[in-house]
């Protein structure tokens, strides 16, 4: 029978020259009949917040487990060690969990935050009490069906703020609840609820959702769990991939075959542009009225990647949004990492940004923050993504212009060149899709043309249609 053994026993047991064994938080060192074994617990995990458990035995001195266990802690330490699992009896849960922790140092953390997400809302509440090994294509079509009618989890704040809102509308003498009111009742956070409440007011209110996912979003579910079946084959867990013949349904909305319609017209844009080039990144605005740049490139674009002598603009870095915080990243795929085009009227306009950037440098002096992105507040500080979001929408406001979001603007832009005849090839690359194909599937076809004539042509008629209306 097993006699665990104290640190300090009294007939001085587990004893040598080396003195006791030190006391080590989450460590039992214990003997069983003349051999020592140890029991160490690892760090509670992220999602779960379970604390893994090893176990090892059959060491002749207190003092010999004692260094094993550290030995063992060092290399949980550095990832060399990780949880084994019994190949018969694992679940999808645990091998999805352990998938998270193994991919987590290697992959970018707004990828890492999407998978987590998908697997917290839709993978572990559906699928994940099933033995991996018994969940086989039949299994994951059932789910992606599931997926598809009922599979929207996620949760909705803004939409759970907006029926809140509406619902007690009559309060305060038709003014409504207030934020703190609202932030209590959903529990959200004050500034959330502060801005949920602009929104609303604004007239920006949540759209209704169908209750099963878009064929895209399982997609993407799908996609992470072939790379799943595909670590897990590696560790033998599996036999083969059950993903490889899994199918995916049609789009019960018909959004699979949707295509997208232009938000703004050009006259639209144009007066959007009129209104924001007051506006201290008026140069944004431009940059993506005349590129199609996603939000996260324009956070994230370095000031020395603009190259005013050739009229190119390298596009690299990027700032996106991981769990609130804003997170520097190198791009969204391959396809992100490009070269544009600039053309005469958005250089004008870089032109006067970098100089107003230049004068405050010099009044700030040691007190600027230099960061080298090109978008940054008067200190250099550098603005959270989201403040472009809130910024972009309020001059929208402020417009009259029907509400559109930020993102919207690059679909501005793409399906202005479609009309405008450019090649389709070509837009591909200059928006950063991974090819031409995507383009098409969202947008209108017909195009002819190069990079550098796709510049001129676009920011040719948006600078025609602003001097018409000026």
């Amino acid at each position: 029978m097993a006699r665990r053994k104290t640190q300090d026993a009294a007939d001085g047991a587990g004893k040598n020259d080396r003195g006791p064994v030190p006391k080590v938080k989450g460590l039992t060192i214990y003997q069983r009949r003349n051999k020592w074994s140890f029991t160490l617990y690892g760090e509670p995990d992220t999602l779960t917040k379970k604390r893994e458990r090893h176990n090892r035995g059959g060491f002749g001195s207190e003092w010999e487990a004692f260094d094993a266990a550290m030995l063992l802690k060092a290399k949980i330490a550095t990832g060399e060690v990780v949880k084994r699992l019994q190949p018969a009896t694992a679940t999808v849960d645990e091998v999805m969990l352990l998938w998270l922790e193994t991919i987590k140092p290697v992959v970018k953390p707004s990828t890492y935050a999407n998978w987590t997400v998908n697997y917290e809302a839709y993978v572990c509440p559906m699928i994940g009490h099933h033995r991996f090994r018994d969940a086989d294509v039949l299994v994951l079509n059932a789910f992606y069906k599931r997926l598809s009618e009922e599979g929207r989890r996620k949760p909705d704040n803004i939409t759970a703020m907006y029926h809140y809102w509406k619902e007690n509308a009559h309060l305060r003498d038709g003014q409504g609840p207030t934020s703190a009111e609202i932030a209590k009742a959903c529990e959200v956070t004050i500034y959330a609820a502060k801005a949920a409440l602009t929104k609303f007011r604004r007239g920006r209110v949540p759209t209704p959702q169908p209750p099963g996912l878009a064929r895209k979003s399982i997609k993407n579910i799908h996609d992470m769990l072939s790379l799943v079946w595909v670590d897990a084959i590696g560790w033998g867990y599996a036999v083969s991939n059950a993903t490889t013949d899994a199918k995916l349904p049609r789009d019960p909305n018909g959004r699979r075959n949707r295509q997208r319609q232009m938000p703004w017209t050009l006259d639209q844009l144009t007066r959007f542009l009129a209104f924001a080039m007051k506006d201290r990144f008026a140069a944004m605005w431009v940059l993506e009225a005349t590129t199609g740049m996603r939000r996260s490139e324009l956070a994230g674009v370095d000031e020395y990647r603009l190259d005013r002598e050739e009229k190119l603009l390298h596009v690299r870095d990027t700032r996106v949004v991981v769990n609130g915080v804003a997170v520097d990243s190198d791009g969204k795929s391959e396809a992100g990492w490009r070269t544009i085009s600039l053309d005469d009227f958005t250089l004008e306009v870089l032109d006067l940004h970098l100089e107003m950037l230049t004068r405050e440098r010099e009044e700030f002096g040691e007190g600027y923050h230099h960061t080298g992105k090109l978008f940054v507040w008067p200190d250099g500080r550098l603005p959270h993504p989201d403040t472009f979001t809130r910024r972009f929408n309020w001059l929208v406001d402020q417009a009259g212009l029907p509400p559109i979001e930020l993102h919207d603007m690059r679909h501005v832009y793409i399906t202005l060149a479609r009309v405008l005849g450019v090649n389709r090839k070509i837009l591909a690359d200059r928006v950063g899709h991974a090819n031409e194909t995507v383009t098409d599937t969202i947008y209108t076809d017909k195009t002819t043309g190069h990079d550098r004539e796709v510049a001129d042509v676009v920011a040719g008629a948006i600078r025609t249609a602003l001097q018409q209306a000026a």
